[in-house]
């Protein structure tokens, strides 16, 4: 790195530190009677963790949720680092403008700006208000913020450890889909930004932070709209995929277009302009929520091999038929099942497994076979596969149900911690991921909760069906390759 790019990422970070870590809070539009959105904030961010100085604006209260009110924005007693503000969309710019320079993010909650026509103007005259109250501006028509190193959040649950998985959500009922769901599936969070209409800051700004910050790894965006589609263009090339980059991107579709139009005024480009974006930069499209978050999963716990570009994939578990049709669908977007050469089949046969074991590619093995040695068969098994194989992937897939009242949780336990056993004698030769298949019957599925959660804390990523983690692999396959070709 460059002296003068130390100097840009040493700006970056310094610039967006305090809305990441602030150490003041202004919230307003809490009520007395603690029943509007802001109070409810004001208890997410006590029960979060948060620690500094929380300062309710109100025009007439003395005490908010037992914390002393003040009048604006240029009378709390302290600069303010973070403003969370939710009251009718013509009063803010008036409340922005008594600022005095005291407040360095403000996050409007409010909507009826530039995503209504009749709200373009009131929209053109927040800007105006932020610059002359000297503050940045995020949103409006978003829902909040969420960064467990600063201890604020803006949803109900969310995972409270700092990880490396950076956000940036036009669309705040998404973002607290992708924090709710990615608490269940092990993602941990950098940070997540809802940025709604970006009428001053967008998800470009961000993304030069993430990209900056340390503690980011992998960056996800969620977009309606580039803003300034040139500049997205050269951040990215920029980067040079130094950090996975995932981006769901709404409005790829005619009717897609109108409806991000509706929703946060955005005029969504060609798709043919992402498919190009993805080519020239190698930030990595996903279609759908579910895709973008099995993506960022599989970078979270995954280290990209771009030397060997993921392609050979071994598929061993209680399968059959799913075993077959999820051969179909790797094999459609590029990865491939291979049956296993002569001698790996040779070396699995002689470890004369019970009958009806499949030692070809993929390798199903009934329960009978995987509960052998109460699960530690599978490291014989694997390191077989590992040794004469040598797959980019290995998929280990579980059907649950299979297991329930035949087997000790002890076996399922075994059965990863050899497949970790094997991935630490061949380091860095494949990716290992989980899939745990269940038929959503309560009981199962709070065994495979549990279960899930013993594993994402062994740094496993974890899918629910074998399609899902192809895909992940497939997002990942597409770094490894645009990494490579770059490096040539």
């Amino acid at each position: 790195m460059t002296k003068n790019e130390k100097r840009v990422t040493s700006n970056v970070i310094e610039q967006f530190r305090p809305l990441f870590e602030p150490k003041t809070v202004a919230v307003v539009g809490a009520s007395t009677e603690g029943a509007a959105l802001p109070n409810i904030f004001i208890r997410r961010i006590r029960e979060f963790g948060y620690n500094g100085a929380i300062y309710p604006i109100h025009p007439a209260a003395k005490e908010i949720d037992g914390l002393p009110a003040y009048r604006s924005l240029g009378e709390t007693p302290e600069p303010v680092d973070y403003a969370y503000i939710a009251i009718a969309a013509a009063q803010v710019p008036p409340l922005l403008e008594e600022a005095r320079g005291r407040v360095r993010f403000a996050q409007v909650i409010s909507s009826g700006f530039g995503e209504v026509d009749e709200g373009r103007e009131l929209q053109l005259a927040l800007v105006a208000a932020a610059r002359t109250g000297g503050m940045r501006l995020i949103g409006p028509n978003c829902l909040g913020l969420h960064t467990p190193r600063g201890r604020v959040t803006f949803t109900e649950t969310g995972p409270v450890e700092a990880g490396p998985v950076g956000v940036v959500s036009q669309s705040g009922g998404l973002g607290t889909d992708i924090i709710r769901r990615g608490l269940t599936r092990g993602l941990g969070f950098s940070g997540l930004v809802t940025v709604g209409n970006c009428a001053d800051i967008g998800a470009n700004d961000l993304l030069e932070f993430y990209l900056a910050d340390a503690q980011t790894r992998v960056i996800g965006l969620y977009l309606e709209t580039a803003g300034d589609g040139r500049r997205l263009f050269e951040i990215l090339r920029g980067a040079r995929a130094g950090k996975p980059v995932v981006i769901l991107k709404g409005g790829r579709t005619r009717q897609g277009r109108a409806a991000a139009a509706s929703h946060t005024g955005s005029l969504a480009g060609d798709d043919r302009a992402w498919v190009a974006l993805s080519k020239q930069t190698g930030c990595v499209m996903a279609d759908t929520l579910d895709g973008f978050i099995d993506a960022l999963l599989a970078f979270q716990a995954l280290a990209p091999q771009p030397r060997h570009p993921t392609r050979r994939v071994v598929l061993f578990g209680n399968g059959g038929g799913a075993s077959v049709l999820a051969t179909d669908q790797l094999s459609r977007i590029g990865l491939d099942v291979d049956t296993f050469e002569r001698q790996t089949v040779d070396d699995l046969a002689r470890l004369k497994l019970p009958p009806g074991t499949s030692i070809t590619n993929p390798v199903d093995a009934p329960v009978g076979t995987l509960q052998q040695e109460d699960g530690r068969v599978a490291e014989k098994i694997l390191e077989v596969i590992y040794g004469s194989g040598r797959p980019d992937a290995l998929v280990m897939h579980l059907n649950l149900s299979a297991f329930v009242g035949r087997t000790r949780d002890e076996v399922l336990d075994n059965l990863v911690q050899a497949a970790l056993r094997v991935q630490a004698r061949f380091p860095g030769q494949a990716h290992f991921l989980l899939v745990l298949r269940s038929d959503g019957e309560p009981a199962l599925e709070e065994r495979k909760r549990v279960f899930r959660a013993r594993a994402v804390a062994l740094g496993i990523p974890v899918y629910d069906e074998i399609a899902n983690a192809g895909q992940a692999l497939a997002a990942l396959a597409f770094h490894e390759r645009f990494v490579q070709s770059r490096n040539r």
